[in-house]
Parts: structure tokens; sequence; C-alpha cells
């Protein structure tokens, strides 16, 4: 009786407080919050808060360069280049990042030609080191973004000022979390999963625990609108109609390597041994629905990042799924997936992107590039 009556009277109180609100309607044209949420969101150079030791470091910059197309044609392109590594402003991806499951990441971030972030897509940080703007701030010329590395898996990070347009620049590189164990087993010196305890069951039919792999394919598909290239920083950003809700892509692209020559560059051919297991790491960095096949069966084992496991001795999680040859994978703008091959047989085999378009779902005209795995 006490008890209802107890809930009762939170009820009441509770209904008494919606009763008495005060609601303060604010149009959604609101000059103030509109400039700065989304026309000048707020820039700044803080302290990292709670700093702490790291155990990886690394540097990066913004640049800028032109890439020749494979029609002679030139394009300015953006990008996250390291200071400290040779080469390493060349056309994008991105420089890719690889840390440790568990490590404390410190990356020191100095943009130039204007105030840009990093965002972690999928890592989850706090806010003030998740490098969206909107909900934080914008780099103004020097900060150092903290975060631990939780989870193994496939990421991206990218520029999250203006994002629409600074992605399609080039402002991107893929981001992999490896597990903290080495696989005992030479051949397959790395491990897609953390190992169960000794004796726990496989994850699915020719995946050992553990997930130990041999060889690596990253693979990074993209598609170029040449009018978006023309752009400058901020545009776009402040209402104005820069032609940012047409997207028209005449190039198609893994890895920035030109559709036409992606089965013969070495970027996006994988040579392997036959007899090894192969870790195919996926990202759809286009614009477009990406259809993806493969010429041989395989299973999908990770998911933005999210490992796709069977062992309840380690939580109830999905298990992997079985992507049969020719069976088309549709990878959404921004999303990663892991494809394993166990033990794969001697011969070459193609993963074929097909752009489509995002509304219409109609394939882009030429929209295609196929990478390799060479399996001798």
């Amino acid at each position: 009786m006490e008890q209802a009556l107890v809930i009762w009277s939170l009820q009441a109180l509770l209904t008494l407080e919606i009763m008495t609100m005060t609601t303060i309607y604010r149009p959604i044209s609101d000059p103030l919050e509109f400039d700065t949420f989304g026309c000048h969101p707020f820039e700044n150079d803080p302290a990292t808060p709670d700093r702490i030791a790291r155990q990886v470091f690394l540097r990066r910059q913004v640049a800028d360069w032109n890439v020749n197309m494979k029609d002679g044609s030139q394009l300015q392109f953006w990008g996250f280049k390291d200071p400290d590594i040779s080469g390493s402003d060349s056309p994008w991806p991105s420089m890719t990042i690889r840390v440790k499951q568990g490590e404390i990441f410190h990356c020191e971030f100095k943009p130039t030609k204007g105030a840009h972030t990093i965002h972690w897509h999928g890592i989850e940080p706090t806010p003030m080191n998740d490098g969206v703007g909107h909900t934080s701030f914008e780099v103004k010329s020097s900060y150092t973004y903290q975060w631990c590395a939780h989870q193994a898996g496939t990421y991206l990070y990218h520029c999250h000022k203006n994002t629409v347009l600074h992605f399609e620049m080039g402002m991107y590189g893929v981001l992999i979390v490896d597990p903290v164990t080495k696989s005992p087993d030479t051949s397959n010196p790395n491990y897609l999963y953390d190992p169960f305890t000794p004796g726990s069951t496989a994850e699915a039919p020719g995946i050992t625990v553990g997930a130990p792999y041999g060889a690596e394919s990253i693979l990074v598909f993209d598609d170029v609108d040449p009018v978006w290239h023309k752009l400058s920083h901020n545009d776009g950003m402040c209402g104005d109609d820069v032609g940012l809700d047409k997207f028209n892509p005449r190039y198609f692209l893994i890895n920035g390597v030109h559709n036409g020559i992606t089965q013969t560059d070495k970027r996006t051919v994988t040579r392997t041994t036959a007899g090894k297991n192969v870790l195919v790491r996926l990202a759809n960095a286009s614009y477009s629905k990406l259809h993806v096949t493969l010429e041989i069966d395989a299973w999908i084992v990770e998911v933005d990042g999210r490992p796709l496991r069977t062992n309840v001795a380690k939580g109830a999680f999905a298990k992997p799924k079985l992507l049969p040859k020719g069976t088309r994978l549709e990878v959404a703008v921004a999303q990663r997936y892991a494809l394993w091959i166990p033990k794969i047989p001697r011969g070459d085999y193609s993963i074929t992107g097909n752009f489509h378009h995002w509304i219409t779902n109609k394939k882009h005209f030429d929209g295609q590039a196929i990478a390799k795995i060479v399996a001798t």
C-alpha cells in the first residue's frame, strides 16, 4: 500500500511539473543559432583536457595538391600529411593509422588554410576529442587529440569541418585498431580478434580461434565529381547554394587508383601464398551506393569496427555471415566491412565495386572499379 502511494505521488508530481513548465518557442531560423551551429562554428586551440601518458603519438597537418586524373585533367585535393614522414603529402586516401587495442593515442593536429578537425569515425571518444566542430570546436591552429582504442576493428578518420565538401576533397584515411595478442602461428602472424580461452570453439567453418591471417587487403572505394573540386573551404556552410545537393561523379577509384588500372597497380592488388588466410577490409568513401562482389567465398567477420563472433563465453555476439562468391554486398557511405577468406586456394580473384546513384540506385556510367587478390 505504501509503495503504491509513493508511486502515485511521484506520478502526480511529474504531471504537475509538466503542466507548469514554460515552453520557449524559437524559430528554426534563429540567426544566433544558425550562425554558431551551422555557419561559423566555434574555433579554438584549447589544452587537451585530462591529458594522460600516451602509448602512441603522431602528427597530422593539412596539405593540398593537384592530382592528375585519367583523362589528363588536374583537380585540387586536400588531405592530411605527417610532417615526420617524407612523401606523406601524396594523393588520397591519407596515410593509414594503426594502433593496438587498449593504447592511449595522441595526435597533434596543426591545420592550415583555415580551421579543420579530425573526426575519429566509430571510435567514440569524449566530445572534446571527437573532432565534430558543431558539438565542441574546430581547431584554429593546434590541438592534441586523445582517446583510447577500446575495440579492435576497421575505422576512418576525416575532417568534420564543412564535412560533405571536405570529405569529397580527400580529407580522410583508414584507421585500424589491432588486437593486443599476436598469433603464435608464424605463417599467419596477425589476429583479427583477441583469441578466446584455450579450447574454445572456432568462430565459423574455416575461421580458427582468434582468426590469424597471413595477408591483408585494404580497399577504399571512392568517386569524384570534378565540379566539387572547384569549391573553396567554406563554400555551402552559410546557406549559399553552391551545388552540394548535386553529385555527378566522373571518376571511380580504389585507394586513389583509377578504374582501368586497379587490376594491375600494386596499391590495389594483394599478393599472397596459397593456403594462407586473407583478411579484406572494405571502406566506402564514395557518395554512391557501393555494390561489392567477390569471385571467392568469404565470411563477413566485422561491420563498422564491431566484430561478428560466436563464442558465448565472450558474450552474445552476432555470428559471422557467409558471403558466397558472386553475392552482392551493399556498402553504405562511410561503412566498413571486414571479409575473411580462409586458406585461399591458388588463383586470381577479383573484388568488384559497382557505384550506384544514392537515390535512384542506377549504376553510374563507367562506375566500376576492380581490385584483385593473387594467390600463388
